[in-house]
C-alpha cells in the first residue's frame, strides 16, 4: 500500500480520470468515444473504491484517524451517490475526485497543510479587512451615493464596488475616474483605500502563508534530524553490543 509503484499507479489513474472528465464536457468527443469515456470513468471509480477498501482492511482503526484518508473516503462516497433526479448536481461534482492528487503527492499535502495552519491567523486579518471595508463603505455611501447610486447607493453596493477596486479590476477607468469627474478630490479617499487593502492587508495573507510553510519546513527538518540522531544512537548501541559479543567469543575461544 505504501510502495512507490502502488502510489504511482493511483496517481496515474487520478490523472487519467481528470482527463476523461474534461473530455466528457465536449459534445464532439462524447459523440465519437462517449461510451469509452464513461467506461474509463467507471473503471477509475472502482479502482478508487478497491484502494480504499484495501486501506481500511490493512490499517483498520488507524485509517479513520487520518484526515487525508477521511477526505478520500468522502470524495469516493460522493461519487457513488446516484446522479439522477434531485441529486443530478452530483454529476458535476465528480471532478472533485481530482483533488485526490493532494493526498497522493506529498508536496501538495505540505501546501494544503500550511494553508490550514495559517487559518487561525487569517481570521484576524479577515476581521481587520472587514472592519476597513465597513468603514470605507459607510464613507463612500455618504460621499458618492447620491451621485452614483448604482455603485455607492447602499452599504452593500458600496462594499461590492470597493471589493472590485481592491482587486484592481477596472478600478481606474471603470469607477474612480467617473467619480472624480463630479468629485475631483475623490482620489483622497480611493488611493489610501487601495494602499491599505491591496498593498497592505492582502499581502499579510501571503506573509502568513509563507511563514506557515517555513514553520512546517523547519518542523520537518527538525524531525528528520531527530530521527537521524536516534538512528545514529541505535547504530552505535548495536556496534557496542557487537564488540562486546566479539570480546566474549574471543574469551571463550581462549578458554
Amino acid at each position: 500500500m505504501e510502495s512507490r509503484l502502488f502510489v504511482l499507479t493511483i496517481t496515474a489513474v487520478i490523472v487519467m480520470n481528470a482527463i476523461t472528465l474534461g473530455l466528457e464536457t465536449s459534445p464532439t468527443v462524447m459523440a465519437a468515444v462517449g461510451p469509452w469515456l464513461l467506461w474509463l470513468d467507471s473503471a477509475a471509480l472502482w479502482i478508487f473504491t478497491i484502494e480504499l477498501t484495501l486501506k481500511i482492511a490493512v490499517y483498520r482503526g488507524r485509517f479513520f484517524r487520518d484526515g487525508w484518508n477521511l477526505f478520500d473516503l468522502t470524495i469516493v462516497t460522493i461519487a457513488w451517490l446516484p446522479a439522477a433526479g434531485p441529486l443530478a448536481v452530483l454529476r458535476a461534482l465528480r471532478i472533485i475526485r481530482v483533488l485526490r492528487l493532494i493526498t497522493v503527492v506529498p508536496q501538495m499535502r505540505k501546501v494544503v497543510g500550511a494553508l490550514f495552519d495559517a487559518l487561525p491567523g487569517m481570521g484576524s486579518i479577515v476581521a481587520v479587512l472587514l472592519l476597513v471595508f465597513y468603514i470605507a463603505a459607510v464613507m463612500a455611501t455618504n460621499l458618492f451615493g447620491a451621485s452614483f447610486p448604482d455603485w455607492f447607493g447602499s452599504i452593500g453596493a458600496s462594499m461590492f464596488s470597493l471589493f472590485q477596486i481592491m482587486t484592481l479590476e477596472s478600478w481606474s477607468m471603470g469607477i474612480v475616474r467617473p467619480v472624480m469627474e463630479l468629485h475631483p478630490n475623490a482620489w483622497l479617499f480611493f488611493i489610501p483605500f487601495i494602499v491599505m487593502t491591496s498593498f497592505t492587508v492582502l499581502n499579510l495573507f501571503i506573509a502568513l502563508i509563507v511563514n506557515s510553510m517555513q514553520s512546517m519546513q523547519s518542523h520537518t527538518q527538525e524531525r528528520i534530524r531527530s530521527e537521524a540522531v536516534v538512528a545514529h544512537d541505535e547504530r552505535e548501541s548495536l556496534a557496542h553490543k557487537i564488540d562486546n559479543l566479539s570480546a566474549e567469543i574471543r574469551a571463550l575461544q581462549r578458554k
